[in-house]
């Protein structure tokens, strides 16, 4: 399938990390997504009951990061991959996350997997 919905530089806040600084206050992480679905009918109906709804995708990413307590982040993007298979109609994501407060000489530290429905 080529067809993909994409989000770029999401912004959701987390307590995240292992040090004992990351643990007192939540820090900005951002998000990039490539998520396959088949757009065909949503194209033809132009009606969101048949599209991957990319506003409840983001909203859902937030508010489950501001709940999480994931100390590594690629527990937190694995769980994110998980969730999103699990509830929307998507067949793979790839998924981008950028830590940039993880290290003061980095820009930012980040990672990206990509997950398929099984």
């Amino acid at each position: 399938m080529a067809d993909q919905i994409l989000i770029r530089q999401l912004r959701a806040d987390a307590v995240i990390g292992i040090h004992d600084w990351e643990k007192r206050h939540p820090q900005p992480l951002y998000f990039d997504l490539d998520l396959n679905t088949d757009c065909a009918r949503a194209a033809a109906s132009d009606d969101i009951a048949d599209a991957l709804d990319y506003f409840a995708v983001c909203a859902d990413i937030q508010t489950w990061v501001s709940h999480s307590r994931c100390e590594l982040i690629e527990t937190l993007a694995e769980h994110i991959c998980q969730r999103l298979l699990a509830h929307y109609p998507i067949d793979q994501v790839q998924l981008t996350l950028r830590k940039p407060q993880a290290v003061e000489d980095a820009q930012t530290v980040g990672l990206r997997i990509t997950r398929r429905r099984s």
